[in-house]
């Protein structure tokens, strides 16, 4: 049987996957000599047999957990269940991959009437035993016994409001009994502190799938087969006295990166009233005011602990009588800014390599230099400053729950939640939030520390504001009243609260951004081009590095007022000689188009896809809409209605559009290639390098390519002649439907290039309608019946079976074949190292994805090297 427990003197800082990020951690601070409360650790696998018992703690687990306390027991020198000398233990989650707030825990498990008593005797301080006992009674009854914690506060306002009592401060140990009592009729409580820890242990292991925690996973692919660790740790208290307290406290800032100590403490509390934003805390300094010994022996130890792990470091410590003692390090969450900064300066310091740092920063963080902020000159009607928690601007209708954030999120409005302060279970409504404002918390409140990792705006401990959820009210110390639906706007980098919507400015770069960037251009190996169609979007993407244009799709630019009716006109033509005529205007707007994307990719390959779309697609369908374009183009209505009909489909995405359009319709696609090539010529006698390259969709065999191509290059022929220059094209084909996949190794004798149009190959290969997924995948991903959305992120497993085959088939056939991505997925970080590992070219995504993707590239590049 393999050991299931673990001292905290038996493991270290690499021991994650077993003992959780949190036991390894508090092994290797063990380890480091730091001051420790002595426990142990339950394994991860213990959490997977638990389950797979159907809920039942593991043989004999028990036994060897009591084992382990034993020794606890020594070390602190003093004994669990025993009123004379009481042994008090926080039990917590502690799971492989840091997920704050998302588990459950419970703290001052072991207490009961005798102990509390008994340790109110020892410790001469009555009002901090039932004040920890109290605290204890409504975590045990919330986390174990599932009765919500609104019963208690609402027994505890009403308490006070009957003494004229405000805060927990203004409580006498003589209430606290009190209070204890109350609590006691609302729960059945076990009196054996050995019932307690064996539910606890159970309800840690439990927590692992509550809706929180499943939303947390899903949220950032954290796997569900990892569990949870369970943390058993001796007591210490901060809400012992005025010499007492509790911190948090981060090695840099977490929002800006900058490198100076950053924290929050309250005296006189438990570390649960920081963390989870009950009361607004102090700047850690205050400590160094009061206690300059304890903030000296702090200051060192974070010192120590960054210099250690060679990361920044989140910590959590208290002070029990002038004594101090460390509770936690992890890696801490932080900005997208911060991240950036913190990785190059690292760098900088000779902490760790070019390499560390790209695998440092998530590709999502990126974002963070990509999204608007709130322009500082528009700003108006502020109403109240908090703490400036994740930056960014952010404007929405004001909600007050996490399910009207979502509610509202599904019907396309733009949402800030508003709370007092925020739980685990507002998770699901941050996700959807474009803000989040909180009356209470600090800098690092479940609040803040999620927004930050969501790379969601927020402002917390606004203590301006007043939150009434049940008027659906916040109003200001001013007396403005803002209600449920009002738009406001949220500087989270500055802490502003603003009515109205207030105007944005375009994301900036950094000096540091763009050296982790240029490290990133120096470490991959996938190349990164741009969907792009309109000139703004060629020159966006290569502002930020786009290495070329991947898909330029063609008919995005006849969508514009005044060519729609002339593609209209084409398609409603009854005769090729009409149909031309409308073309020969096509050809103009479409050879000018193409002409600026060389201009503006000058140098850089344009990947120009065939028209693809079902023409039924361009034409009108209501009857005031068929008269009105009757009126515009001189047809007659039922002519109009009639060709209209005709071209309807029962199922248009498998229908009559991609190359299918160039056999029966081939004048279409030689006009279109007839503008590519000329524009290039033209481009070229300007002084330009342009590289077309032509890409026919939608293909299922090598004779419609050959076919096609046929057409391509008599067009190309026809538009080169009597041209002194030389355009250098290539012609290829888009590789999205299952058949071509399977048959690719003949299609490369064809072609020049494939590229992979994964949201078709995806979603021919499900036999999922891309724009009818809605009304199902949901339900599909809560039952888990698929893993993820396979539109969002690429699936492996059948998806990329089909393209593994494709490019080793048709490699084998023309070695060197150049192989890209251009679906929504070339944007998508898991899809990207997939597409490394393949060995594809190059990705292509929109232009705002670029600099996620060229992270994305490189850390898929490092991660194989650090795997070598």
């Amino acid at each position: 049987m393999a050991k299931r427990v673990y001292l905290f003197n038996e493991g270290n800082k690499d021991d994650r996957e077993l003992l959780g990020g949190k036991g390894a951690n508090l092994c290797e601070m063990t380890n480091l000599g730091l001051p420790v409360p002595f426990g142990f650790i339950i394994t991860t696998n213990s959490c997977r047999e638990f389950f797979q018992a159907g809920n039942k703690l593991p043989a004999l687990l028990e036994q060897e957990y009591r084992v382990a306390l034993d020794i606890v027991e020594k070390k602190m020198g003093a004994r669990f269940g025993d009123p004379a000398n009481p042994l008090l233990f926080s039990v917590r989650s502690g799971a492989p991959v840091s997920m704050p707030g998302m588990m459950n825990t419970i703290l001052n498990l072991g207490l009961n009437d005798e102990i509390a008593a008994g340790l109110a005797s020892k410790t001469g301080n009555p009002r901090f035993a039932y004040d920890s006992y109290r605290r204890f009674i409504q975590m045990f009854a919330n986390v174990v016994m599932g009765v919500g914690g609104e019963k208690f506060e609402h027994e505890l306002d009403k308490y006070k409001a009957a003494r004229g009592k405000t805060l927990d401060v203004d409580m006498t140990a003589e209430d606290w009994q009190e209070i204890v009592s109350i609590y006691k009729t609302l729960v059945d409580f076990p009196d054996d502190p050995f019932v307690q820890l064996k539910k606890a242990v159970e309800a840690v292991f439990l927590s692992w799938h509550t809706p929180r925690a499943i939303v947390y996973r899903e949220m950032n692919n954290i796997p569900e087969a990892l569990g949870t660790a369970v943390n058993v740790q001796a007591m210490v208290f901060g809400n012992f006295g005025e010499d007492s307290g509790s911190g948090v406290a981060f090695t840099r800032n977490p929002s800006t990166g900058e490198h100076h100590f950053f924290g929050e403490f309250l005296f006189n509390a438990a570390g649960e009233d920081v963390v989870a934003g009950i009361r607004t805390p102090l700047p850690v300094e205050a400590l160094r005011d009061r206690q300059p010994e304890i903030y000296d022996q702090l200051y060192k130890t974070q010192a120590l602990l960054e210099k250690h792990y060679r990361d920044m470091q989140d910590l959590e410590f208290t002070v029990q009588e002038g004594v101090f003692y460390m509770l936690q390090t992890r890696g801490g969450k932080r900005t997208g800014r911060a991240s950036v900064k913190i990785a190059v300066d690292m760098v900088n310091e000779g902490l760790i390599t070019e390499s560390e740092a790209l695998m440092r920063v998530s590709p999502e963080h990126v974002e963070a230099f990509l999204h608007p902020m709130v322009d500082p000159d528009a700003k108006t009607d502020i109403v109240a400053t908090g703490l400036p928690a994740s930056p960014g601007g952010a404007t929405g209708q004001v909600v007050f729950s996490a399910e009207e954030a979502e509610e509202m999120s599904a019907r396309g409005a733009s949402v800030i939640l508003v709370r007092r302060e925020t739980t685990p279970e507002d998770i699901h409504g941050m996700k959807v939030a474009a803000g989040v404002l909180t009356e209470l918390g600090g800098m690092t409140s479940h609040a803040a520390v999620v927004a930050r990792g969501m790379g969601v705006c927020a402002i917390t401990g606004c203590g301006t504001l007043s939150v009434n959820y049940a008027q659906g009210t916040v109003t200001t110390d001013d007396g403005i009243v803002i209600k449920r639906g009002d738009i406001i706007t949220l500087d989270g980098t500055t802490g502003e609260v603003m009515l109205g919507d207030i105007a944005k400015t375009e994301a900036s770069s950094s000096d540091d951004f763009q050296t982790l960037l240029s490290w990133a251009d120096k470490h991959r190996r996938l190349k990164v081009r741009a969907n792009a169609e309109t000139p703004a979007d060629a020159a966006k993407a290569r502002e930020l590095g786009a290495e070329g244009i991947g898909l330029c799709r063609t008919e995005h630019m006849f969508f514009d007022a005044d060519r729609i009716d002339v593609m209209r006109a084409m398609i409603l033509a009854e005769d090729q000689a009409e149909r031309q005529q409308y073309l020969d205007q096509l050809f103009t707007f479409q050879h000018a188009d193409i002409l600026e994307l060389f201009r503006v990719m000058d140098g850089l390959p344009v990947t120009i896809r065939l028209l693809d779309p079902p023409l039924h697609e361009f034409l009108p369908h209501g009857d005031e809409d068929i008269a009105a374009l009757a009126q515009r183009i001189g047809k007659p209505a039922e002519k109009i209605r009639e060709i209209s009909d005709g071209l309807a489909e029962v199922n248009p995405m498998l229908g009559f559009r991609g190359c299918r359009l160039s056999v029966v319709y081939p004048e279409i696609t030689a006009m279109q290639v007839k503008a590519i090539i000329t524009a290039a010529v033209d481009a070229a006698e300007q002084g330009h390098k342009p590289f077309p390259e032509i890409m026919i969709p939608l293909v299922v065999n090598v004779r419609e390519i050959r076919l096609v191509t046929d057409i391509i290059e008599n067009a190309i022929r026809a538009a080169l002649e009597g041209k002194n220059v030389s355009i250098p094209y290539k012609i290829g084909t888009m590789m999205e439907t299952p058949r071509a996949t399977l048959g690719a190794d003949r299609l490369a004798d064809a072609v020049e290039f494939m590229s992979f149009g994964t949201n078709d190959l995806t979603q021919m290969t499900y036999g999922f309608s891309r724009d009818d997924v809605g009304k199902f995948l949901p339900a599909y991903l809560s039952k888990k019946l698929v893993e993820n959305d396979p539109f969002v992120s690429l699936d492996q497993r059948a998806v990329g079976r089909l393209m593994e085959m494709a490019v080793k088939e048709s490699r084998a056939r023309k070695p060197g074949i150049k192989y890209g991505i251009c679906g929504e997925h070339g944007g998508d970080p898991r899809s990207i190292r997939f597409c490394h590992e393949l060995g594809l070219d190059y990705v292509s995504c929109s232009p705002y994805r670029v600099p996620i993707a060229r992270i994305a590239a490189a850390q898929a590049n490092v991660g194989e090297e650090l795997l070598d």
